[in-house]
């Protein structure tokens, strides 16, 4: 298992060249860079420029992970720059980023999301799960239908759309979709401290998706309560309540070449889970209870290690302000010691 970094969050990333990126996940002694999306690696699909990324990559001894788009036709509308690279059809467009990506870059996993985070909007509606314009249920249909378009493509170039467990889905939701429309062109892309969101342990979720798990964006998180609304918010990976442990364990176990890639967040979003709201959980049906109590233990320690000084609260952790580059180094370095203390080996870049 190979230690990387999510190349959208990692420090200097909005100025920063693909190259610079990939030198500067090298020189932070990294392995790795999963690009969102191959628009962020070249907006017009240079096929050029990105075999240029692809050799560089590979020059320096990282891996190398690309993504495509939102594979939700109700959220198309939020991706123009898609649907003008197919000269008005978002699936060409998505047709043409995934063969850039395997005939260029030789990238064949390749990240997808099922909606955006809808920013500055109130209390649920952040998720597009709360849509009242479109049921979940009916985003989950034309989903499956879209990747199932998107299919024959992949197959045809060997590629795996792999399906985040972004805030708005459950991990339920995500493995239903790749056995629907199959496990050889479908997988997941693993986000350990989103599955909360949605009611679930990241332990228990992590058995769920292992199986099909091919790509991941690691952190972690704390659970509290924030002007009397009970959520998440994220921490530097080892410094939040997550077992990793068992869930790399759990990961390892299903597919022991799986690129771990951290995905860098600063402590500012405090995401609701509504698990005694009866609006929120009438939108669960897969919710277990068993799941539920755990996230309530979870909560109960970190308030315990807050009340002992052994964590800040949420409100200093918000305040102290983000440092990405040592959350990148934090992590990976605790990534790395669990890996060390479960025998798993790593293949560490010279620093």
């Amino acid at each position: 298992m190979r230690v990387g970094v999510d190349g959208s969050k990692i420090p200097h990333e909005a100025t920063d060249t693909p190259f610079q990126i990939l030198e500067r996940a090298k020189n932070y002694g990294l392995e790795g860079v999963y690009f969102r999306t191959v628009l962020d690696v070249s907006p017009t699909l240079d096929r050029g420029l990105l075999a240029e990324v692809r050799q560089h990559a590979d020059s320096l001894g990282l891996y190398l992970q690309m993504g495509l788009a939102k594979v939700n036709p109700y959220a198309a509308a939020e991706a123009p720059a898609v649907r003008r690279l197919g000269d008005g059809d978002y699936t060409r467009g998505m047709i043409k980023m995934i063969e850039a990506c395997s005939q260029a870059a030789g990238v064949t996993d390749l990240w997808v999301a099922c909606a955006n985070y809808q920013k500055g909007l109130p209390g649920y509606y952040v998720f597009d799960r709360f849509r009242t314009d479109a049921p979940w249920n009916d985003q989950l249909v034309a989903i499956e239908k879209f990747l199932k378009l998107l299919a024959p493509a992949a197959r045809e170039h060997g590629v795996h759309m792999n399906i985040e467990t972004h805030e708005e889905i459950t991990s339920y939701e995500v493995v239903r979709l790749v056995e629907a429309v199959g496990p050889d062109v479908t997988g997941v892309t693993f986000d350990t401290a989103n599955v909360v969101v949605r009611g679930e342990d990241p332990v228990a979720a992590a058995k769920r998706v292992a199986p099909y798990t091919r790509a991941t964006h690691l952190r972690d998180f704390v659970l509290g309560e924030q002007d009397g609304v009970f959520g998440r918010v994220f921490a530097t990976i080892g410094q939040g309540v997550i077992n990793w442990d068992a869930v790399l364990k759990i990961l390892y176990d299903a597919n022991p070449g799986l690129h771990l890639s951290i995905e860098n967040a600063g402590p500012t979003l405090h995401l609701p889970i509504g698990l005694d709201d009866p609006k929120w959980l009438a939108l669960h049906p897969d919710l277990d209870d068993r799941e539920v109590a755990e996230i309530r233990r979870l909560a109960a320690e970190y308030a315990q290690k807050v009340d002992s000084g052994i964590l800040p609260n949420l409100r200093t952790l918000r305040d102290a302000g983000y440092d990405g580059e040592k959350m990148v180094l934090e992590s990976a370095a605790h990534l790395r010691l669990v890996l060390d203390q479960l025998g798993i080996s790593t293949v560490e870049s010279a620093r």
